[in-house]
């Protein structure tokens, strides 16, 4: 287990800290390629060579989750590397052939992982044993310009708890694995998930409703914003994906927003460049502060948000910082 159960060691990296926004994305193979090489590879794993059960997390997010669940009852792969948009990341020809080998497929769902949805339904429909967390949650619809489901559901830690219950049960029916340590491990981070909770809960009480307002690049805080009385004014690229570009019209919107909110602050992610914000902090004609926060992707080990854990506290410390007077 990571040291996250004590919140004096996960206070959040110091501002300088703050990793420079950076998108990696692997080059993309054509489906018949991915399929050959699924085909070469299927069954060489290490899981089929050693029996050790083995699960593969699609974001990195919920391979996080997921490891420290399984613990050391089983491998876990995680596909998305750090830093990465959980939108746009695609996947190798033997990565592919991980989804065909693998015990358990644990994904987001709600059409967040647009670069490998397809390979993960070739998966299933070849058999492999699927886990999709957005089925077990309550989900919410995008508000405002976005329609549709969001996947964002990771921004309130009580739906969190929800995944892991799910999570919990589905893994325990591995064949082979340790479902006492499951369980274990499971009650661990329940009880982090409940520290996280209230230290948010905490944080966010000293922001005053008429603050209470938030503005990103990228529709992402639907749940926190229903969990924690929260307004989600808008975001800079519209629609539920990064793979769409705002207009100059739907800047100009926005700004127009902003102006007659007077939110002291707006956010950007760090998984995308802040220059859409910069611009329309400019744009907007007032003083504003652009903040990054870590929203759809866990950094690397230095990178200020590697756990989900570390990576909520980061956002809970500047969302706080960036609206309280």
């Amino acid at each position: 287990m990571h040291d996250d159960a004590d919140p004096r060691r996960n206070a959040p990296k110091p501002a300088e800290n703050r990793p420079a926004a950076r998108r990696w994305r692997r080059p993309a193979l054509g489906a018949g390629a991915l399929l050959a090489g699924a085909l070469a590879l299927a069954g060489c794993g290490a899981a089929a060579a050693d029996g050790e059960p083995h699960v593969v997390a699609t974001t990195n997010i919920l391979g996080d989750v997921t490891t420290e669940l399984v613990g050391d009852a089983g491998r876990v792969t995680t596909l998305m590397k750090p830093n990465a948009d959980p939108h746009s990341f695609e996947i190798s020809a033997r990565e592919a052939a991980e989804l065909a080998d693998a015990d358990l497929l644990v994904s987001n769902g709600l059409g967040l992982e647009e670069g490998v949805e397809q390979h993960l339904d070739t998966a299933a429909d070849a058999g492999a044993a699927r886990f999709v967390a957005g089925d077990r949650i309550s989900v919410v619809d995008y508000t405002g310009d976005a329609t549709g489901p969001d996947p964002h559901f990771w921004t309130d830690p009580a739906r969190m708890v929800d995944v892991v219950d799910a999570l919990e049960e589905r893994l325990s029916e591995i064949d082979g694995i340790d479902a006492d340590a499951i369980a274990a491990n499971a009650d661990a981070y329940r009880a982090e998930l409940a520290a996280l909770d209230e230290e948010m809960t905490t944080a966010f009480s000293d922001i005053p409703a008429e603050r209470r307002a938030l503005v990103t690049n990228h529709h992402v805080f639907g749940y926190l914003a229903e969990r924690f009385d929260f307004e989600v004014v808008g975001a800079a690229i519209p629609g539920g994906t990064t793979l769409a570009s705002p207009s100059a019209a739907d800047l100009e919107q926005l700004a127009t927003a902003i102006r007659e909110t007077g939110v002291p602050a707006i956010f950007a992610e760090s998984s995308q460049p802040d220059r859409l914000m910069q611009v329309l902090a400019s744009e907007a004609g007032v003083e504003v502060e652009v903040i990054e926060l870590f929203t759809e992707s866990l950094t690397d080990a230095d990178g200020g948000a590697p756990t989900y854990l570390t990576m909520m506290r980061a956002n809970t410390e500047r969302i706080s910082d960036g609206l309280t007077p």
